[in-house]
């Protein structure tokens, strides 16, 4: 009976300790088959240093606490572990704390990164003699895992944002004549526009706002978004703008560029403050802008129950599957239908997915390219269902403080 090492990777999402549970929860009935789950103190960080917590110091009420909880529990980072060829030492070195830790087992809870990686260190101990059994499990709440429905995370991140976008929209409706006329509000997505597009569920009719949607898909004309904005604004009253951080001209130059704001992917951002800045300058409307940043990601008061779901199942099915044999896959959720929304738990190679994205279909755009079509409705709206509020203590979430004890390095 061999361990388990779990690490935890990237930003993290409103359920990714969803997903923790499922897995700790899973390999506890398994006891007799899989021997104790490590869990990497701040992800793959805590691999390479044997920095690792054992999680059965959790007790039972601790454990099932986490379906709620947001955050990272066991903290997790963007550490690069790349290729296994040029970084060699670094994959061996992750081994060496395996074989240390008698770890037969490896589930990495991540984004496109870390499904590379995942597939990089299987391969570097399949080469090595090493056995290892890999299975990756998507989180990032940009949804662009391919082979994949949706990607836990997302569902939760949607809800929030279509949340916000429909109460902010009621807030500047009720002002417009007096005040703020122009409200630009910019979501998480460098390369692919799913959270904008989950804005667009806030509408409940025509005139309602998001008015107009900025996806990474279709290049910005700024002539015409600035048209479109003065026509709502003369129509309607006053214009709602939902903006994906990514967005660039028909040249593939970043919008936000001449700002000099940068994200810590090394990527222009802020393009909420350089829109702003320009319909200003144009059109002279009173205006006020939003940068949602990590609260579209944490917020563990408003999850998708669908989402939680999901999350928790793939922890669990990660166990039962690594110890029936499989290696060097990702879990994927695969739709059977959309109404009523059913669902199953798939694989598909970890080669399969490393390094490729996955961004919205043209057929979720509609005509015009501002707003998001039925299909694409169709296709979000299972994902945002059903709400699982976390326990509250004086007004406030209530989420247990967990002090986790780390093992020492060797």
């Amino acid at each position: 009976m061999r361990n388990a090492f779990y690490a935890q990777s990237g930003g993290v999402t409103a359920v990714i300790n969803a997903t923790a549970c499922g897995l700790i929860e899973t390999a506890r009935r398994f006891s007799l088959q899989m021997g104790t789950v490590f869990a990497g103190c701040d992800g793959i960080v805590g691999g390479l240093t044997n920095q690792l917590i054992d999680t059965a110091q959790l007790t039972t009420d601790q454990l099932a606490s986490l379906r709620h909880r947001p955050g990272g529990v066991f903290g997790s980072s963007r550490y690069p572990l790349l290729d296994r060829v040029s970084h060699r030492d670094q994959y061996l070195r992750l081994l060496d704390v395996f074989a240390a830790n008698d770890i037969a087992y490896f589930f990495y809870n991540g984004g496109n990164g870390s499904m590379q990686t995942a597939h990089e260190v299987a391969s570097f101990a399949k080469e090595a003699g090493y056995s290892l059994a890999v299975i990756g499990i998507p989180k990032t709440i940009d949804n662009d895992l391919v082979h994949t429905d949706t990607c836990p995370g997302f569902g939760s991140a949607a809800k929030y944002v279509a949340t916000s976008v429909r109460e902010v929209s009621l807030d500047v409706a009720a002002m417009c004549r007096s005040s703020t006329q122009v409200y630009v509000f910019e979501v998480m997505g460098r390369h692919a526009g799913w959270l904008a597009a989950a804005a667009g569920l806030a509408a409940q009719c025509a005139d309602n706002g998001p008015h107009l949607i900025l996806f990474p898909e279709v290049p910005f004309n700024e002539v015409d978004f600035l048209a479109r904005v003065k026509a709502t604004v003369e129509r309607v009253g006053y214009c709602v703008v939902v903006a994906a951080e990514g967005i660039c001209s028909p040249t593939g130059e970043a919008i936000a560029c001449d700002i000099g704001g940068v994200h810590s992917h090394g990527e222009p951002g802020r393009v909420g403050s350089a829109l702003v800045k320009r319909i200003h300058e144009v059109l002279g409307y009173k205006l006020h802008w939003t940068l949602v940043d990590y609260l579209q990601r944490t917020a563990g008061h408003l999850v998708s129950a669908t989402d939680q779901e999901q999350a928790y199942a793939l922890g669990a099915a990660a166990v039962e599957k690594a110890l029936a044999g499989e290696s060097n896959i990702m879990l994927t959720l695969e739709r059977l239908s959309d109404e009523p929304y059913r669902w199953l738990i798939g694989q598909v190679a970890l080669n399969q997915v490393a390094g490729a994205e996955r961004k919205m279909p043209k057929a979720f755009i509609d005509e015009t390219g501002y707003h998001i079509t039925e299909a694409c409705r169709r296709y979000l709206l299972p994902l945002i269902a059903g709400e699982s509020w976390p326990p509250y203590r004086d007004g406030l979430p209530d989420y247990p403080r967990i002090d986790l004890k780390i093992s020492s390095a060797v």
